[in-house]
Parts: structure tokens; C-alpha cells; sequence
């Protein structure tokens, strides 16, 4: 919990010195922290082992788990399981809690209801991404650290406002790695904000739909490297 906090002490850190960043105050910054990291932390505790999987092939454990009778993907997910890893859920869950009464909008039922639709869509895209990047490690067995970036590098990426970064990197977010859907689309209708690649309206609301088809392809990558997968041997 003191681990995850740390990154909220960075953001008021970078707001004791301007009272915007990117055009967004610290409120608005700090709606997206909250989205972004309660998204990130409960799809962590369902399938964040999952980054294991490479140990697992090299070491030959993997055989191990293909011969029981359940999916190796649960097993995977399931093990080691602590419960510390709750704890990363309380200080995203604090700070929605502070701000979401003093976000400067227009509470309308709609917005209302895209709060909890986010957090939903958002903890999805991030599962289909640890089962996707755990897929890779059947043919990248020691893309682990790599990975990383996608997982938790997507998530600091998502706690700021994409208005931060250069143009054509929003776009790769956007279209290739779809971790703009996972809270920035839908906070730009909660917030009332432009999108500053001029998308359609419909855009804000489609974070279900791309959850959707990100774990769709991050299934059919997973069958396909558990049919290309050798045993060791051991």
C-alpha cells in the first residue's frame, strides 16, 4: 500500500510547483491515477503471475501444469497468491474516493454510470495485456523485463493525461497498445474534454467493446503458444 502511494505523492509533488499539467488540474490528474491504478491493481491480483510463464517453460514446471486437469492459465494465475497484493487496491479506492465529490462536472447519469463502466473496461484491457505479453514468453522466453513495459509501464503511462505526450506516441497508444481506452477515452466524457486527436464521440464510449476484442486475440495467442510449446524433457 506505502508502494503504490508513492506515486501519488509524485504527482502532488509535480503540482506544488504549477497549478496545471497539460492543461489538467491536480483533481483532474488525480481521477486519472485513481481509474487507472484500482484497473491495474485488480486485474494484477487475477492474473499477474502470469509474467512467469518464461520461468516456468525454461525450467520445465510448464509440463507439470499441461498434464492436470485445469487450465494452465488458472493455475499460473493462481499461484504463490498473496494476500499484500490488496493492498495496492486502497489508495487508488482513497483517492476516488476525495476526488470524484470535487471533479468540476456536471454529475449527469451518464457520467455516473461511466465511472463504474471504466473501472470494468479498464481492469479488462489490462488482463487481456498480462495474457497477451504472458503468450509472447512462449516464443520470448526472456522477454519478462520487457513486458513489463506494456503491464506496468501502461499502467504509470494511464495515471497522466495523454496531452503530455508527443502526438504520434498518443496514437500508438491509441490504435496498437490500446491503453488510451483503458480510463483516458472515458474520462474525456466525464470530464467534458476535447480529444486531442479529434476521434469521434463514440470513441469515449468503446473501451468495453476494445476489452472485448484485446482478450479475444490475447485467447487466441495464448492457444496458439500452447500448441507450438515443446516439452523440455524433464
Amino acid at each position: 500500500m506505502v508502494t503504490a502511494g508513492m506515486d501519488i505523492a509524485g504527482i502532488l509533488v509535480m503540482f506544488g510547483r504549477t497549478p496545471r499539467i497539460a492543461g489538467f488540474t491536480a483533481v483532474e490528474v488525480l481521477f486519472l491515477y485513481g481509474t487507472s491504478s484500482l484497473s491495474f491493481g485488480a486485474s494484477d491480483i487475477l492474473l499477474g503471475t502470469t509474467e512467469r510463464l518464461g520461468e516456468h517453460v525454461r525450467n520445465g514446471t510448464l509440463d507439470a501444469l499441461l498434464v492436470r486437469p485445469v487450465s494452465p492459465l488458472i493455475q499460473i494465475a493462481t499461484e504463490d497468491f498473496t494476500p499484500r497484493r490488496f493492498g495496492r487496491l486502497l489508495p487508488p479506492v482513497l483517492v476516488l474516493a476525495f476526488v470524484l465529490p470535487r471533479v468540476p462536472v456536471d454529475w449527469t447519469p451518464g457520467r455516473v454510470a461511466m465511472v463504474p463502466l471504466m473501472l470494468a473496461s479498464g481492469m479488462v484491457i489490462f488482463a487481456g495485456l498480462w495474457v497477451l505479453c504472458a503468450a509472447l514468453q512462449f516464443v520470448l522466453l526472456n522477454s519478462h523485463g520487457a513486458t513489463k513495459a506494456i503491464t506496468y509501464g501502461g499502467s504509470f503511462l494511464t495515471q497522466y493525461p495523454m496531452t503530455l505526450f508527443a502526438r504520434d506516441f498518443v496514437r500508438g497508444v491509441t490504435f496498437v497498445v490500446p491503453l488510451a481506452f483503458v480510463n483516458w477515452e472515458p474520462a474525456l466524457y466525464v470530464l467534458g474534454r476535447p480529444d486531442p486527436l479529434g476521434l469521434p464521440g463514440w470513441t469515449r464510449f468503446a473501451s468495453p467493446a476494445v476489452g472485448a476484442a484485446l482478450c479475444a486475440v490475447a485467447a487466441v495467442a495464448w492457444r496458439a503458444g500452447l500448441r507450438r510449446y515443446r516439452s523440455t524433457g524433464s
